[in-house]
């Protein structure tokens, strides 16, 4: 063998070793894309996966949240319309013919009356409970010896109604206290009824 002969073969040796270093290095790279591909298709996945999580979990906060405040207009607009209409029922009593308004009173004073020997206070502009009708009131209570109402001098800041009044003892049948005992029994069963 001569000498380009030999260098011929060890250049062929160093191309077949490159070629298959290249060759290792390709199917290396290859590979190693492939397994990189997977990764990343994997961590979309995922990642996909987690921000679904996330948009319902901040979906399900929003809409609690906006249930919550709904909740609250609901429960604000229910009170307003019960305050209105209990504010119509007070008017309607103050807003009475005299004769309905002043048999109701004479009701009430009956019913409230312990000893027979109570003031009766009334409103600053109240024009109805007058002397003549506490009179009327005593002849009536005679038969059960509480006859002896007496109309006070002083008056109270209350819109209608009246506050009996013995000693310390004080029983407030005014219109505010009666509308807001009478809010207190019905309110539950009428907002049942109203906003069903």
């Amino acid at each position: 063998m001569n000498g380009n002969q030999i260098i011929d073969n060890i250049l062929s040796d160093v191309r077949r070793q490159a070629d298959e270093i290249v060759r290792q290095a390709n199917e290396q790279r290859d590979l190693q894309t492939a397994t990189l591909d997977r990764e990343m298709a994997a961590f979309g996945q995922e990642t996909e996966r987690l921000a679904r999580e996330a948009a319902e979990s901040r979906k399900s906060q929003l809409l609690a949240a906006v249930r919550m405040q709904n909740g609250r207009q609901i429960l604000a607009a229910r009170g307003q319309i019960l305050d209105e209409l209990f504010g119509r029922v007070k008017q309607r009593i103050e807003q009475m013919p005299d004769n309905e308004y002043l048999d109701l009173m004479k009701k009430l004073l009956v019913k409230c009356v312990q000893i027979g020997q109570e003031e009766v206070v009334i409103g600053k502009n109240e024009n109805r409970i007058n002397q003549a009708f506490i009179n009327k009131l005593n002849v009536e209570l005679l038969w059960q010896a509480k006859g002896g109402l007496r109309l006070s001098a002083t008056r109270e800041d209350i819109g209608g109604g009246f506050i009996l009044s013995a000693g310390k003892v004080r029983i407030n049948s005014s219109t505010d206290v009666m509308v807001s005992q009478l809010r207190d029994k019905m309110e539950m069963e009428l907002a049942a009824e109203l906003f069903r």
